[in-house]
């Protein structure tokens, strides 16, 4: 089982569970046409940030495959929840995870999110016990495949219109970084 001690700080951020409360910050970049253009859902009404918050609240530990942990990213200094990043559970026997993270864009350009995900590789690497932890992405995502790169993830495929997303076919990127290279980097 895997429950952060919460709050976990960097320089700058303070990673924490998500609250009720986090509504209306989280509304305000999952309702963005900008943030939502390589995902696989559209801007986000206030009702369905609500009902995804929800299911992130819930989500504060791993206690077993097939979940996921969600945590809010908050700017140490104003408190402002700046981020969404998740770690799922993908396999116990393989040892595997996934990590996503989505930021409000007036925050973007400023290692925010390498800050906040370099946490989350900790997490599951070294709390979890994890072997291999991937991070997909749209092909045309630059933003965030330049990230995974920069956080020492490794690009294993570029999949050619590989899902059907909004209707219309999307490349995807899968980036890896296995549990030795963690330990190498870190």
């Amino acid at each position: 089982m895997l429950r952060p001690d919460y709050p976990i700080t960097t320089e700058r951020l303070r990673l924490r569970a998500f609250r009720s409360d986090d509504l209306d910050a989280l509304n305000s970049f999952q309702s963005r046409a900008d943030v939502a253009r390589y995902l696989y859902w559209g801007p986000r009404s206030r009702a369905e940030s609500a009902a995804a918050l929800a299911k992130r609240v819930h989500s504060a530990e791993l206690q077993k495959e097939g979940q996921f942990i969600a945590v809010a990213v908050e700017l140490a200094e104003t408190g402002q929840l700046i981020g969404d990043l998740n770690l799922d559970y993908l396999s116990s026997e393989h040892r595997s995870g996934e990590i996503g993270f989505i930021f409000h864009p007036d925050f973007h350009g400023q290692g925010y999110a390498a800050e906040a995900a370099t946490e989350m590789l900790r997490l599951g690497f070294e709390d979890l016990g994890l072997h291999r932890i991937i991070g997909r992405c749209d092909g045309r995502n630059t933003a965030s495949a330049s990230l995974m790169e920069r956080l020492g993830m490794r690009k294993e495929a570029h999949l050619r219109e590989n899902e059907m997303v909004k209707g219309e076919w999307a490349d995807e990127l899968v980036f890896a970084m296995l549990e030795d290279e963690w330990k190498v980097r870190s």
